[in-house]
């Protein structure tokens, strides 16, 4: 039997076996997984393909009270197909343990999901080309808080969800939080974070980053976090 049909049918089997709602999640998420994949119109599908990449879709718990939002994939990211899987993601499960919140129990994403060339800034019209998935993302997860890790998906979501008024250098919101309307008319909280790859050489704000997320400690008071 050819392997790919294998797949198909494991992947069947899985599902079969799933309660109802998880289910939906998980098929949802697939046809995303699906769809970028397949996105030859991205605008860094070409590059993708050049180098022998892989989207980076998002990873965790489908049914997670956290979601957290990087930028965009690096080289380590895009090699195996995982968000936050390098030097970053060691230091962003440093700051989850440091809050006892298991990995596995949120869900981790970029705005982005493609690597840009060099690991450059995103350019806009990435950010709206992926942004629609993002979206997406969100509003099957239908997350309690948000947690953007960065400039670029700070700024996204906090326009994305009412928040435009409050939009400032991430230098002074990171560590605040704020209540955004989600398309649903339903209230997310919005907690802007440095992105832990700034702290990688920088001890500095790898302090101030371990200050922002007891934040979340905090939140825990709220029904926010388990």
């Amino acid at each position: 039997m050819r392997a790919d049909i294998q797949e198909h049918i494991a992947r069947y089997v899985i599902l079969i076996h799933m309660p109802t709602e998880k289910r939906d999640k998980t098929e949802r998420m697939r046809e995303i997984k699906d769809e970028i994949v397949n996105a030859t119109n991205s605008p860094l599908y070409t590059y993708r393909k050049q180098n022998g990449y892989s989207p980076v879709i998002g990873e965790g718990n489908h049914n997670a009270r956290i979601v957290f939002i990087g930028e965009a994939p690096g080289r380590n990211e895009a090699e195996q197909g995982k968000p936050f899987c390098g030097a970053a993601g060691k230091i962003l499960d440093e700051l989850l343990a440091s809050v006892q919140i298991k990995r596995e129990d949120v869900y981790v994403t970029n705005i982005v999901k493609d690597r840009p060339p060099h690991n450059r800034d995103p350019l806009p019209e990435e950010i709206a080309f992926y942004a629609p998935f993002l979206d997406r993302q969100i509003d099957i997860i239908q997350p309690k808080l948000i947690a953007t890790l960065g400039r670029f998906s700070m700024e996204y979501i906090m326009n994305r969800y009412g928040l435009a008024n409050s939009l400032d250098k991430i230098s002074k919101l990171h560590g605040k939080v704020f209540e955004g309307k989600t398309p649903r008319g339903t209230s997310v909280t919005i907690a802007p974070l440095y992105h832990p790859a700034v702290a990688i050489y920088n001890r500095t704000t790898k302090d101030i980053l371990q200050k922002d997320f007891q934040i979340l400690n905090g939140l825990k008071d709220n029904d926010i976090v388990d």
